[in-house]
């Protein structure tokens, strides 16, 4: 039985795309009044990813100015979310997992935070880790985690809906995992258990 869980936040704990004006509108301004250097076309789409993806990573993808990225990442470090956030329908599969639960998010430290205060879940985790996509990556934080509270990787499952990041990072490091995949983005990928909701989760707990 599992119970140690690490889960992601945006998009396994709530989703973004429903909060779309709320998380996104400030940068979405920002970025129309910048040069970033790339076609409309190619803004569009990547809007889309910064939804599901930090915006570094989407900035590097797409080959945004680097005078735009800077900009936009002094916003969004000390962005704080400040309207209440609704958790997903499938919050209580989560919320009624028996265990030590963390949240280990990537993004900006004051953001992440703000949203799991708006989201009204801080309670319900022993820690909120967030992660700096600029120096490291889920998986340092995992192995971060793991020496911090002298975890057993046997004892674990990672929760999340990113099959490149935590559920990647989290196999390569022995540890099993359950990809939440709405949309069946990643129907390829790799993990120990997948769900198109959270409703198998316990199971996969061993509860």
């Amino acid at each position: 039985m599992k119970h140690i869980f690490f889960i992601d936040l945006d998009n396994t704990i709530y989703f973004t795309k429903p909060n779309e004006a709320q998380l996104m509108s400030g940068l979405y301004q920002l970025l129309d009044e910048e040069d970033l250097g790339i076609t409309d076309e190619i803004y569009q789409t990547s809007k889309k990813e910064m939804l599901r993806t930090p915006f570094q990573k989407v900035a590097k993808k797409y080959g945004f100015k680097q005078l735009a990225i800077d900009r936009a990442v002094d916003y969004l470090k000390n962005r704080e979310v400040t309207s209440p956030l609704n958790p997903s329908d499938d919050y209580h599969y989560i919320k009624s997992l028996k265990g030590r639960k963390f949240i280990v998010t990537a993004g900006f430290s004051k953001q992440q935070t703000s949203k799991v205060k708006m989201l009204g879940i801080a309670d319900d985790f022993e820690a909120v880790h967030v992660v700096d996509v600029s120096t490291t990556n889920k998986k340092e934080a995992f192995k971060l985690l793991i020496d911090k509270y002298d975890l057993n990787t046997d004892d674990i499952l990672i929760i999340g809906d990113d099959a490149e990041s935590e559920i990647k990072f989290g196999l390569e490091l022995g540890i099993e995992t359950f990809l939440l995949d709405p949309e069946n983005l990643h129907p390829n990928a790799e993990s120990t258990f997948r769900g198109t909701d959270l409703s198998k989760l316990h199971a996969a707990a061993g509860q």
